[in-house]
């Protein structure tokens, strides 16, 4: 179990890195023509990591890879929807903590069955990731019906993700990562269309999301291997601990301040993980 939690750390850590990287970036370029190129990048990672590597693929894996695309989508789509709109602090929150909830709940609708410890660590982690998420705002943001709806799917979007990617084997290889990449793509760009946002990486800087999405792709194959090593119940919930990471880098890299909440928040999910890591 302490490697799956390793590995789910390494995989927030990247996903943190991502956020800073793609936020900065997303400041002078559409967020659309990065998600794009971002997914295109990875995509291409993992082909290339597929072609190196082993694996029997079945059209069952394909279906999950397909699903983790497209919740991978939406979950982005709706984010940054919600984020236009100007309710952040309503918006990321709820997001962070779907992405969290849904594999829990599909963990133990599948019987799995962790220890109270590890209980404790899970339900000590919703309100960390919850404050962490706030960007300063607190929990008296108030209330917005289209803001908790947009929070609310692209939480579900994240968290159909992580639970789609932790039910691919270890024995389908990296293939369907690539795949996931790739539906991912083909629903954003969709999406894109279908709200009339710029999409086409028409400026050098939008290419900047290659690399991103190759870290987020690298990401997204260690949470896959943590999967392999410990139950989706816990991983699903350490992963998805990343906005610790995008606001600890956000304030060495960028020099931006913790808020009173997010400083709790951060302590609440140490807590959490002390917990997590006992069971």
């Amino acid at each position: 179990m302490t490697v799956a939690i390793v590995l789910s750390l390494a995989a927030a850590l990247t996903y943190g890195i991502c956020d800073v990287g793609g936020g900065f970036t997303s400041r002078t370029v559409s967020p659309w023509a990065i998600t794009v190129t971002g997914q295109l990048g990875g995509g291409l990672a993992m082909l290339a990591a597929a072609a190196g590597t082993s694996g029997t693929v079945t059209a069952g894996h394909l279906g999950l890879a397909g699903l983790a695309g497209a919740g991978s989508a939406a979950g982005t789509v709706y984010l940054y929807r919600g984020l236009a709109s100007g309710r952040s602090t309503l918006v990321a929150p709820l997001s962070a903590v779907g992405a969290a909830a849904v594999p829990v709940f599909a963990g133990v609708t599948a019987g799995e069955r962790p220890p109270l410890i590890v209980w404790a660590g899970i339900l000590v982690a919703l309100p960390g990731i919850w404050l962490v998420a706030t960007s300063g705002g607190g929990p008296r943001a108030g209330t917005d019906l289209a803001a908790i709806r947009d929070g609310a799917l692209s939480g579900l979007g994240f968290g159909v993700l992580f639970t789609a990617v932790g039910q691919i084997p270890a024995s389908a290889g990296l293939l369907p990562l690539a795949i996931q990449n790739a539906a991912a793509g083909l629903v954003t760009v969709a999406a894109a269309l279908a709200l009339r946002q710029s999409w086409l990486p028409s400026t050098r800087r939008a290419w900047f999301g290659l690399p991103i999405g190759v870290l987020g792709a690298g990401g997204t194959a260690l949470f896959l291997t943590a999967t392999h090593a410990g139950s989706l119940t816990i991983t699903g919930v350490v992963v998805s601990l990343y906005p610790v990471f995008t606001i600890a880098l956000s304030v060495l890299l960028l020099g931006e301040r913790v808020g009173r909440w997010q400083g709790l928040g951060v302590l609440l999910c140490g807590v959490s993980i002390a917990f997590i890591a006992a069971g």
